[in-house]
C-alpha cells in the first residue's frame, strides 16, 4: 500500500512540474513558439513521459481547467436525484469554486496563473470553448437522466445552457483571485435565486403550462 502511495504521489508531482514548466514557457516566450521537447527538457524527462500524462500543448495548457470541470461533473453525479436540476447544478456548482478555493497557495497561483495563459492565447480560448461544449453534453445528458427523458429534450438543454452562463460570469470576475471567483458565484447564484421561483423544476412549470394552455 505504501509503494502505491509512493508511486501516486510521485505520479502527481511529474504532472504538476511538467504543468508549472508548461505555463511559465507560455507565459514567458510564447505559447506557439513552445515546444514539447523544450517543456520536458525543464523537469529533466524525456518527450515520452510527457505523453504518458499529456497528449498535446493544448492538453497541458489547459488541464487545469479541465480539472475543475471533473470536479464540478462529479459533484452534480453525486447530488441526490430527488434534488431538481436547478438545485442540484447550484450545489455542485458552488462545491467546485469551494474545492478551488480551498486549494494550497501554491496550487492556487497554478490555476490563477492557467487562466491568465489562456485570457491571453486566442487558440487557447478556442480550445477552452471546445471543453466546455463537450462538458456541456456530459451535463445535458445527466439532468435528462434525472428527468427521465432525451439528452435532445429542450428541457435539459435549458437548464445547462443557464448554468454554462452562470459559469462564464464567475470565470470572468477577473484575475483578482479565487475567492473573488467565490465571491462572484454567490453574487450570482443569489441572483438567480430571486430571478428564479424556490424549488424550480422544469418538468412540473412545463406541466402547469401545458395545463393553462
Amino acid at each position: 500500500m505504501t509503494t502505491v502511495g509512493l508511486r501516486e504521489r510521485k505520479k502527481v508531482q511529474t504532472r504538476n512540474a511538467l504543468i508549472d514548466a508548461a505555463l511559465e514557457l507560455f507565459l514567458t516566450q510564447g505559447y506557439e513558439a513552445t515546444t514539447i521537447d523544450q517543456i520536458a527538457a525543464r523537469v529533466d524527462v524525456s518527450p515520452r513521459t510527457f505523453f504518458r500524462y499529456f497528449s498535446s500543448k493544448e492538453d497541458v495548457a489547459l488541464s487545469l481547467p479541465a480539472d475543475s470541470q471533473e470536479i464540478f461533473l462529479a459533484e452534480f453525479a453525486a447530488r441526490p436525484d430527488s434534488e431538481s436540476p436547478y438545485a442540484a447544478l447550484s450545489a455542485s456548482m458552488r462545491a467546485m469554486i469551494g474545492t478551488l478555493r480551498d486549494k494550497d497557495p501554491e496550487e492556487a497561483a497554478r490555476f490563477l496563473k492557467a487562466r491568465r495563459l489562456v485570457d491571453e492565447t486566442p487558440a487557447l480560448l478556442a480550445g477552452q470553448m471546445r471543453l466546455l461544449m463537450e462538458n456541456e453534453k456530459r451535463l445535458v445528458a445527466e439532468v435528462a437522466r434525472r428527468q427521465g427523458t432525451s439528452p435532445d429534450d429542450l428541457r435539459p438543454q435549458f437548464v445547462v445552457s443557464i448554468f454554462t452562463g452562470l459559469g462564464m460570469i464567475c470565470y470572468n470576475a477577473g484575475p483578482e483571485g479565487l475567492d473573488i471567483m467565490a465571491r462572484r458565484l454567490d453574487d450570482v447564484l443569489t441572483l438567480a435565486d430571486r430571478s428564479l421561483r424556490p424549488g424550480w423544476d422544469l418538468a412540473a412549470a412545463d406541466a402547469s403550462s401545458s395545463a393553462a394552455g
